[in-house]
């Protein structure tokens, strides 16, 4: 199964994360098959940027979306455009 979910980088202590599309079996900071953009909590305010054509692409694929995830498409509308598609098909 494929999922979008976070990925670690950056130095100890000072953490970032991009968000990319996975395959569930490989490890949080392994191998992935594309990435769609990135997190900074370390910010004030939090740096969010999402490519959302290629996220609505891989969830209309049939991708899942980790919690943490859902929540950052939330507050950038990408789940609303999400549903709005779904209705409209």
């Amino acid at each position: 199964m494929v999922k979008i979910r976070l990925k670690r980088m950056g130095a100890k202590k000072a953490p970032f994360y991009r968000l990319v599309v996975a395959d569930e079996r490989c490890a949080r900071d392994g191998k992935f098959i594309e990435s769609i953009g990135y997190y900074d909590a370390t910010t004030q305010p939090a740096t969010v940027k999402i490519d959302a054509d290629k996220a609505l692409a891989w969830m209309g694929k049939g991708a899942q979306i980790t919690d943490t995830v859902r929540n950052l498409f939330k507050k950038n509308g990408i789940m609303k455009q999400f549903a709005e598609a779904k209705t409209a098909k």
